[in-house]
This record gives structure tokens, C-alpha cells and sequence, in this order.
């Protein structure tokens, strides 16, 4: 049950941050997931924005002053005793698979290191 709360919140933040929340502040977000704790009082609301930390933390705010909007468009969608708190988080799990890719993809100063090992030890020329 909780999968599926969480999975209709995501879609419902996600779709209202889209469409309908008018703040400039907020660019190109994507919402990722959202968790609920047991009592269903605080959805962590995971988002993703295309930018640097300047950008980050403008969206954050934008997402922070809409809270009460979004709020609202939950209740509209859903019939819950009561709405949860939301608090947005950025998710870094992409900043961070680049950064995987990157290091993945780099050439290894290891691989270095063990080229110059070996030229050291080459046999020398028949002059030396």
C-alpha cells in the first residue's frame, strides 16, 4: 500500500510542478520518488534539476514556496485524513552516476604508472 501512495503522490507532484505551478524559479524539475514515513505525516520529496548549485538551490526554494499549492493539489486528487508535510530533497543519484561514468571512463593513472614501470625495465641498448 505505502508503494503505491508514494508511486500517486510522485505522479501528482510531478504533473502539478509541470503544469501548473507558475513560479520562475522553478526550471526544468523532475520529481524521482517520494517516501512516506510510517504514520504517512512527511513525504521526502526527491527532485532532480538540470544546472549547478545556484540552480539547486533557487529551484528549492521555488518548490519551498509552492508547498502549500502542492498540498492542495494532493488533497483535490486524494482522500487522505490527513496531507502530508512535504519537504524537498535534492537527489544527487545522477550527479553522482555521472561522476561514476566519468571516473569509469578516464584513463587510470594506475595504468600509467605501470607503462612507465615497465619502459624503466626495459633491456638496454647493446651502447650503454
Amino acid at each position: 500500500m505505502r508503494g503505491h501512495l508514494e508511486e500517486t503522490l510522485r505522479r501528482i507532484l510531478a504533473e502539478a510542478v509541470t503544469t501548473q505551478v507558475q513560479d520562475p524559479r522553478i526550471g526544468f524539475v523532475t520529481i524521482s520518488e517520494v517516501r512516506m514515513n510510517r504514520d504517512n505525516t512527511v513525504a521526502k520529496v526527491f527532485f532532480t534539476v538540470m544546472g549547478d548549485e545556484d540552480d539547486r538551490a533557487t529551484t528549492l526554494a521555488g518548490l519551498k514556496s509552492c508547498r502549500g499549492f502542492l498540498r492542495q493539489q494532493i488533497g483535490d486528487q486524494l482522500r487522505m485524513r490527513l496531507l502530508p508535510e512535504l519537504r524537498f530533497i535534492y537527489d544527487d543519484s545522477l550527479d553522482r552516476s555521472f561522476r561514476l561514468d566519468e571516473l569509469l571512463s578516464a584513463p587510470s593513472k594506475l595504468e600509467g604508472d605501470d607503462d612507465e614501470g615497465e619502459s624503466s625495465d626495459a633491456p638496454k641498448a647493446e651502447g650503454d
